[in-house]
């Protein structure tokens, strides 16, 4: 892998894990009093599922969008996804464009169904991946690094 290819991967792992962390960030900050409801109430089954449909009041919704925008959301795949780029990218193995491509797809139509959001800089840490790939030649490569060869 080049330097090149990356640099440009860990550009694109720390877009991911900064969206990822300020997601969960700006929760705990608008949602805390839900969250620490979730404590005082315990924390097994806070979020209860109403499958009938009956008994859903606005403290019950406000609970389920809580979870939904937090722990329930993409942010913490997000944050181990930008994780692993990271490490591959230490170790100089090579992210599959099609990853790439992935996540700038997912980021642009939640950019485009959520306006203003940040998805598009996850349309970017996409678009970098893409780029790094591009950058390390379109030959295949040994999925194993050459430190691994012991």
């Amino acid at each position: 892998m080049t330097d090149t290819g990356r640099r440009l991967l860990r550009w694109a792992s720390g877009i991911m894990v900064v969206l990822g962390a300020g997601h969960l960030a700006l929760l705990a900050v608008f949602s805390r009093a839900d969250i620490a409801a979730w404590g005082e109430r315990g924390v097994w089954a806070a979020v209860p599922l109403d499958l009938a449909g009956t008994g859903a009041t606005m403290v019950s919704l406000q609970n389920s969008l809580t979870f939904w925008a937090g722990p329930g959301s993409f942010a913490v795949p997000l944050i181990l996804l930008g994780c692993l780029t990271w490490h591959l990218a230490g170790r100089g193995v090579p992210v599959p464009a099609w990853l790439g491509w992935g996540l700038a797809a997912w980021c642009l139509v939640g950019g485009v169904l959520l306006v203003p959001s940040p998805y598009f800089a996850g349309a970017v840490a996409g678009a970098l991946v893409v780029l790094a790939r591009r950058t390390n030649g379109r030959g295949r490569t040994s999925a194993v690094p050459a430190t691994f060869d012991r």
